[in-house]
Formats: structure tokens, C-alpha cells, sequence
């Protein structure tokens, strides 16, 4: 008795997604639709991340073989330009895919399925709006945290692989030349460049000449220092003086500096408004604004400088030149229409990105005899004149020249009504479309009225 009961009160499993309210829990077809656009879109990024980070590896390269800078600091930079890559790549990926895949739907017929079951384009779109809003979301993070971060990085690694000075990268029978007053080489060099065997130095320093010979050596650097030295083993010094007899000394273990590079530290970050966080933006905004009316903070006391004697009076330092803090010197360099400008150009963006797919689906539907449409490439052709328009609104408004209310948001307004209108219109949903038939040839023939 008890085991039907209990067999009674079994219940069955419910999976996650359908515990969500039915507006948002996704049915047969939406999960259909997002199957189909993963693969082209995961292709699609990655062909543009490709295409974007080779043509910028051709470029570092060039650069770094000069300086002689080893093989990891190319990938870290690679890396450092990623989230950037990322911001150009993502939008572009989902055009092309949800083009694809609208596109091949047309082709074979399935969208007129769809629609004669009911099933309007609008309908169709509504999982690939939700993705791009998703992306949008994402982006969002993306151009306002992670891009500036990066970008910072970015410099800042390009900076110490330039000013790196001389790098021991040897090979085998080489002659190496450090500076103009020291030469190296060695008859066997490992692959790693650091371990040699038959180390032969001449060293033209302090007005005398050097001539070192040992079985090994093995080179060390310290980043932190700048230094490049050399620890050799089992060996021998010839030092020539002028005007004095040659000495020879033999020398169990020597260590020798090879290079010293003086290289100043990199700038702090938050020299350039593209280095700064959303946040960072607004709270300068607001704070420059406070300082303009009169509400700013009081900056941090600074201590009085000594008082001056009678004789260094005329040396005193004025108040004009009482150094700030470092916060407060940093926020002056940027002005407020620039950050104001770079901070509406990353929400545009973001705000146009759920739009795309929109304006994808739009153009890849096509007839049943209109088998060569150039819906692709005018999907391209709105992105890239969208794109510059904010461009050039950015730059007009960082210039002072005008407010980005009149040059970055209408554009934006106008691309997203542009992308719902132009669905609307090919899903048959506007007013004006069931105006336009019932007002033809047709609806005003007395014939059909009979």
C-alpha cells in the first residue's frame, strides 16, 4: 500500500528552461536558429581575428626583429590586442552569420514554410535580436573595461620592447657586438641562446684592451635592472695596457656585465581618454564639472615649503608652482569634450549592436527569382558608412565643436529605427504595406466589387 502511494507521488524531472515563463523560454525553433548561427559565427570571428592580428604581426615584427626582442614578447602583445580585435570582430561575425543562415533558410524554401504556418519574420529574428542584445551587454564590458586595460598594456609592453636595448639573442660562430666597445662569440651556442661553449670576449673599455677566453658561459638577464650578464667558467684574461708589458690572469668563474640599459618607466595610464575605464569617464566628468562651479573637493594638504633666508628669498617658490597631486595633474591633461565624446561613442556602439542581426535577416531574405541579391554587401556598405558617421562624430565632438546629442545619437537613432522599419517592411507587418494593397489596381476595380 505504502509503495503505491509513494509510486503515486513520483515526480517526473522538469528541466531548467522550462521552469522560465513562456516569453522566455525558448522553443524548437529558436533553439534551431541558434544551432545553425554558432558554427558560421565562431568562423566568422575567427577568420577577422585572424586576418586583423596577421596584418599587425607583420608590422610588430618588423619592429621587434630590430630590437631583437624574443618570441613571447610578440604573443603578449598579440594578446594585449585581442580585446580590441574582439570589438571589431563580434559585429561583424554576426552579420555575416545570421546573413548565412537567413540567406540558406530563403534559398530552401523553409521561410515561406514558416510563414505560411504563421510564423512571421519578426518571429524568426527574435533569437538572434536576443543574442545580439546579449553581445550588446557584453560589449559594453568589453569596450568600457577590458579595451582600455589592454590597450594600455599594449603600449606599455611595445614601450619596454623598444627601449629594451641590446637582447642576447647568439647563435653558434656569431659575432655579437653589445656595444661599440665590447664583441662576443662562442663556437657552440644552445637553442635557447643562453648556454655557450667556447666563449671568446674583447673588451675595449676603460682605455685598455681585454681578451677573454672560456670553456662556458652562460647569459643571464635582469629585467628589473636592465642588465644582460654573462657568467663564464674555466678561463683566461689577456689585458693590453699602453706603454706596459701584456698580463694574463686565469680565472675559475668570472661574471661579466654585457649590456646596461637606462630605461625610464612607462607613463601611468590615463594619459589618453581610450585608456579609461566608463567609469573612470564619468567620474572625471562629474568631477570636472564640480570643479568648474566652484564644488570641488579640497585636494590633500601640501606641506609648506621652509622658509627662506634674506639671501635665497628671490628662489622661493611661487603658489602658481606648488606641485599638485598626481590625480589632479593627470585629470587636467584630458579635456572634458574629449572624454565626454569617447564615452558616447562607446554606448552608440554598444546600443547598435542587438540592431545588426535585425538588419541581417532584413537583406538575406530574398525572392523566389532574385537568386543573385547583393544583400551581403549592402549590409556592409550601412555598417561601415554607420561606423563612420560615429567616427566623425566623435572627432567633432572631442574637438568642442558641437554636442554628441547632434552628431553621435541620431545617426544611432536613425540606424536602429532603419534596421526595425526595413524588418517590418519585409515581414509585411506595416500599416502601410496593407494600405498600398487594398489602395491598388485591384481594390478600386467596380468588377471586384460585384
Amino acid at each position: 500500500m505504502s509503495t503505491a502511494q509513494s509510486s503515486g507521488k513520483t515526480r517526473h524531472y522538469t528541466p531548467p528552461l522550462a521552469r522560465l515563463p513562456s516569453w522566455m523560454r525558448p522553443g524548437t525553433l529558436d533553439v534551431y536558429l541558434i544551432s545553425q548561427t554558432i558554427p558560421p559565427f565562431i568562423i566568422a570571428v575567427s577568420v577577422v581575428l585572424l586576418a586583423l592580428l596577421l596584418e599587425r604581426m607583420l608590422v610588430l615584427l618588423n619592429v621587434l626583429a630590430s630590437e631583437a626582442s624574443p618570441f613571447f614578447t610578440l604573443i603578449r602583445l598579440l594578446a594585449d590586442l585581442m580585446p580590441h580585435y574582439m570589438g571589431l570582430a563580434l559585429p561583424a561575425a554576426l552579420c555575416v552569420s545570421v546573413f548565412a543562415v537567413i540567406r540558406r533558410m530563403s534559398e530552401n524554401d523553409e521561410i515561406d514554410v514558416l510563414m505560411s504556418s504563421g510564423v512571421s519574420l519578426a518571429r524568426i529574428c527574435r533569437p538572434f535580436a536576443i543574442t545580439g542584445a546579449v553581445i550588446g551587454l557584453l560589449s559594453l564590458a568589453l569596450y568600457g573595461y577590458l579595451q582600455p586595460h589592454a590597450r594600455y598594456q599594449f603600449r606599455q609592453g611595445f614601450y619596454m620592447a623598444s627601449h629594451a636595448g641590446w637582447s642576447p639573442v647568439l647563435q653558434s660562430g656569431m659575432f655579437a657586438a653589445p656595444s661599440a666597445a665590447l664583441m662576443l662569440t662562442a663556437d657552440h651556442v644552445d637553442q635557447a641562446g643562453s648556454h655557450l661553449t667556447g666563449v671568446f670576449i674583447r673588451d675595449l673599455t676603460e682605455d685598455k684592451e681585454r681578451d677573454i677566453i672560456a670553456r662556458t658561459g652562460h647569459i643571464r638577464t635582469d629585467p628589473a635592472k636592465g642588465e644582460v650578464q654573462i657568467e663564464l667558467t674555466d678561463g683566461e684574461i689577456l689585458t693590453v695596457r699602453p706603454d706596459q708589458d701584456p698580463g694574463v690572469t686565469t680565472f675559475d668563474h668570472a661574471t661579466r656585465l654585457l649590456s646596461h640599459t637606462h630605461t625610464s618607466a612607462f607613463r601611468e595610464r590615463g594619459d589618453d581618454e581610450r585608456e579609461l575605464t566608463s567609469g573612470e569617464l564619468v567620474h572625471r566628468i562629474h568631477r570636472r564639472k564640480r570643479a568648474r562651479h566652484g564644488q570641488a573637493e579640497a585636494p590633500p594638504p601640501v606641506p609648506a615649503p621652509p622658509a627662506a633666508t634674506p639671501a635665497s628669498s628671490s628662489q622661493t617658490q611661487t603658489s602658481d608652482d606648488t606641485p599638485r597631486p598626481k590625480a589632479a595633474q593627470t585629470d587636467t591633461i584630458i579635456s572634458v569634450p574629449s572624454m565626454r565624446a569617447e564615452l558616447n561613442f562607446r554606448l552608440a556602439r554598444s546600443l547598435s549592436i542587438p540592431f545588426i542581426p535585425i538588419l541581417a535577416a532584413a537583406l538575406a531574405v530574398i525572392g523566389k527569382r532574385k537568386r543573385g541579391s547583393a544583400g551581403l554587401a549592402l549590409a556592409v556598405t550601412i555598417l561601415l558608412t554607420y561606423d563612420h558617421l560615429l567616427q566623425l562624430g566623435e572627432s567633432l565632438v572631442a574637438n568642442g565643436r558641437t554636442s554628441p546629442l547632434a552628431v553621435i545619437w541620431p545617426p544611432t537613432i536613425v540606424f536602429c529605427a532603419g534596421c526595425t522599419l526595413l524588418l517590418l517592411f519585409r515581414a509585411r507587418i506595416l500599416p502601410i504595406i496593407r494600405v498600398t494593397q487594398l489602395s491598388g489596381p485591384a481594390a478600386t476595380d467596380p468588377d471586384n466589387h460585384a
